[in-house]
């Protein structure tokens, strides 16, 4: 399996051969759909929170007496019936969201949405991007991309710089373009690659060595 390697300018380099371990997997939607809801799960904060009867402040003594007055019975005004009193069955922050999942599985579905997003032609591989730790030089660099068939909506859409190792120029350069985003390629997983449309490999042959580690 062969791709196509460009320079910063949108220009071919060279070829360069893929992987079929990881390029060449079959697409396993009901595997890659268990993952991203474990993974999403995993993200989730528990923010949300109200107030039971027995925390809701106030309300220790009765309303009225029990007997004689006619009326319902009612031991505290900060009953769910009251106005101002606990919520029934509401959310709470201490409900915890997290999932296990496999990491097998989470490799695994990695690898069929990578090569997923082969197939459908939304992965460019670009040779090195030369990071001068300017924005203007970052967004300079994906319109030229942008000029490579088949990716002319890659400044348009979300688009996921993988590189294989940190680079502080690089994080400068691109932390403030408006829809790019960037991360290791140890760092990576099925989430976050359905989360963008475009996937850019820089410094392909060095991404891969650290996916193949992973297999």
């Amino acid at each position: 399996m062969t791709t196509t390697v460009y320079n910063e300018k949108g220009d071919v380099a060279k070829k360069l051969e893929l992987p079929e371990e990881i390029f060449g997997q079959p697409w396993n939607a009901d595997l890659v759909h268990q993952v991203v809801t474990a993974l999403s799960s995993n993200k989730r904060a528990s923010l949300a929170h109200t107030k039971g009867r027995g925390v809701v402040r106030g309300g220790g003594k009765r309303p009225w007496a029990q007997k004689g007055t006619g009326r319902a019975r009612h031991s505290t005004i900060r009953s769910p019936l009251w106005r101002g009193g606990g919520i029934t069955h509401g959310p709470s922050n201490e409900k915890v969201y997290k999932k296990d999942i496999n990491a097998k599985m989470k490799i695994k579905a990695l690898m069929s949405v990578l090569s997923g997003k082969l197939r459908d032609n939304e992965i460019i591989f670009v040779d090195k991007i030369s990071s001068s730790g300017k924005t203007k030089d970052a967004a300079n660099t994906i319109k030229a991309l942008a000029k490579v068939k088949g990716f002319e909506k890659l400044a348009a859409k979300k688009t996921y710089l993988i590189i294989s190792k940190k680079d502080e120029k690089f994080w400068r350069s691109f932390k403030n373009l408006p829809r790019t985003s960037f991360d290791e390629a140890r760092n990576i997983n099925a989430l976050k690659l359905l989360e963008n449309k475009f996937l850019v490999f820089v410094e392909p042959e060095n991404v891969l060595d650290v996916l193949a580690s992973k297999i």
